[in-house]
């Protein structure tokens, strides 16, 4: 299908794209990759009368170290944090994770801040940046502000960036040493996931020190298996221990049911995928 007609403009700056969302309004659409909206054009789901391409605006890509914490740019595509070594040093989870997003196109033309600005509960990023404490920054003209991922994902494609705002980076605090790995469950490869487990893992001589648990399509947001993080906390990594903790998986979740599973269903997955998760990043 054709989308609706629409005009486009390209900004150079940040200030100019703020000045075109703030002057559209409701009428305006933000474009970063693309992977997410043109499909949704394509469908007529939705019909802006214009799109702001955030494309041009270097400022909003590139990784750096900043102390505590590294900084992804919104616009960074998929690929660039997949292969950046500040990434794979500082926050594994996500190097792991961004291994299991789609094909090799969609990570070089998707960008790192659309996605998780898209906010589908079953995208890969979201779960990944939750479990590592991620904070987003988003401008507005009046500033900018910055949201903890616990209060970022409010619904279903929903997320605490306003109308008259962009996302600019994503800050995420270093787990160095942290082992961590992305456990996914498609049935046709490059699939959304019917469920998926981002779990990372402090250990300390086969002690199970701290774990981070988030889950993928679990709900109308990623979500964080905080009932298995306590159960884990002081732990033995060992596949007995791991095995029961894993069973509060689906604690406080409210996963969908569709053509891919009942909710049942997913609520199994999400505890024999834990358990690989943390066994894996555990290193057991």
């Amino acid at each position: 299908m054709i989308p609706a007609q629409f005009d486009y403009v390209a900004p150079a700056t940040l200030e100019e794209a703020l000045n075109a969302l703030s002057q559209h309004g409701d009428d305006a659409k933000i474009i970063a990759g693309g992977q997410s909206l043109l499909p949704v054009l394509r469908m007529r789901l939705n019909a802006p009368e214009i799109v702001i391409d955030l494309g041009r605006i270097d400022s909003l890509r590139g990784v750096r170290d900043d102390g505590d914490a590294i900084v992804i740019g919104a616009m960074t595509p998929h690929a660039v944090v997949a292969s950046d070594p500040l990434v794979k040093e500082h926050a594994l989870l996500l190097h792991e994770a961004v291994q299991h997003l789609a094909d090799a196109q969609i990570r070089h033309r998707g960008t790192f801040g659309g996605a998780l600005a898209h906010a589908d509960p079953a995208g890969d990023m979201g779960a990944p940046a939750l479990a590592l404490g991620a904070e987003f920054v988003i401008a507005g003209l009046g500033g900018t502000h910055t949201v903890g991922a616990d209060e970022f994902f409010v619904d279903l494609f929903e997320t605490a960036i306003g109308d008259d705002e962009i996302l600019t980076e994503v800050r995420i605090p270093k787990h160095t040493g942290w082992g961590a790995h992305y456990e996914k469950f498609v049935r046709v490869a490059h699939q959304w996931p019917i469920v998926a487990v981002a779990a990372t893992v402090r250990a300390d001589g086969g002690t199970i020190a701290e774990a981070r648990v988030g889950l993928t399509n679990m709900g109308s947001t990623p979500l964080r298996a905080r009932g298995v993080e306590e159960a884990l906390a002081g732990q033995p990594a060992t596949a007995d221990a791991v095995r029961a903790a894993a069973e509060r998986a689906a604690e406080g979740t409210s996963p969908p049911s569709d053509l891919n599973g009942d909710a049942d269903y997913r609520r199994h997955l999400a505890g024999v995928l834990t358990r690989r998760a943390v066994l894996a990043a555990a290193g057991a």
